[in-house]
């Protein structure tokens, strides 16, 4: 989802014929390969236990520590499962220059589904933290972080889909990174968690700190994602104005 450059295949900044078999697109598509299956990694985890928890609520065997927070209205928690699992792994194909290239039809179509699932996931996320109790060992940092992050991934989707209808496309791919981000938040806090209790101990405030760190650590990487490839255009273009000018 980052930017598209605006040479397409050209030498930067001169606007000449695209050099064989050395298009910005091909370099792109093998050098990002790793994407989606990186992503999927990170979902596994949050995947994995959403789908042990639908088991349990949808009457089936426990799976996971019972949790009777959603014994008495357990729609939200469902309906943000699902959601989440399908936006998640589905979402992650979205990164694929060469799936985007060779399949534009279905990278629409996949878009547009992404945007009902990833407004599901933020809504289904208010609803939780303000209609369930707290969950033991959470406080305010948490609960608080909880309706920022659903607040900001439902406004990116509603952005992103904004820009898309602009047809500014390098818009539209930076508010979707960012919501995408945000929607893998539980991946990453298997690990700022997990290093984190056992780096500084257990505790109500240690715990929402290391659960919201996942959040800005993703915000993060996905700006600098963003920004980078405007950042090396830049550098290149600037590298090809000299030789362009000449001798003076």
């Amino acid at each position: 989802m980052n930017a598209l450059p605006t040479t397409h295949g050209c030498v930067p900044g001169t606007g000449s014929a695209p050099v064989p078999g050395r298009g910005p697109h091909r370099g792109r598509g093998r050098a990002g390969w790793w994407v989606p299956p990186a992503l999927l990694a990170l979902a596994f985890i949050p995947v994995l236990g959403g789908t042990g928890r639908l088991i349990e609520v949808l009457g089936g065997p426990e799976v996971l520590p019972t949790d009777d927070r959603f014994a008495a209205s357990p729609v939200p928690l469902v309906a943000h499962i699902v959601a989440a699992v399908v936006y998640a792994v589905l979402g992650a194909f979205q990164f694929s220059a060469r799936l985007r290239r060779r399949r534009p039809n279905w990278h629409r179509r996949a878009g547009r589904l992404l945007v009902v699932l990833g407004l599901a996931v933020a809504f289904s996320g208010l609803w939780m933290t303000l209609a369930y109790p707290r969950k033991e060992g959470t406080g305010d940092i948490l609960w608080g972080t909880r309706l920022l992050v659903s607040s900001g991934m439902g406004t990116a989707v509603i952005l992103g889909l904004v820009a898309i209808r602009r047809r500014d496309i390098a818009r539209h791919r930076a508010w979707m990174t960012r919501a995408y981000a945000l929607a893998l938040g539980a991946g990453t806090q298997a690990l700022t968690v997990g290093f984190g209790e056992a780096l500084f101990g257990a505790g109500v405030g240690r715990t929402d700190l290391m659960m919201a760190a996942a959040w800005v650590i993703n915000l993060a990487i996905a700006e600098w994602v963003i920004r980078r490839p405007t950042v090396r255009r830049t550098k290149r273009a600037s590298r090809a104005r000299p030789a362009l000018a000449g001798p003076s």
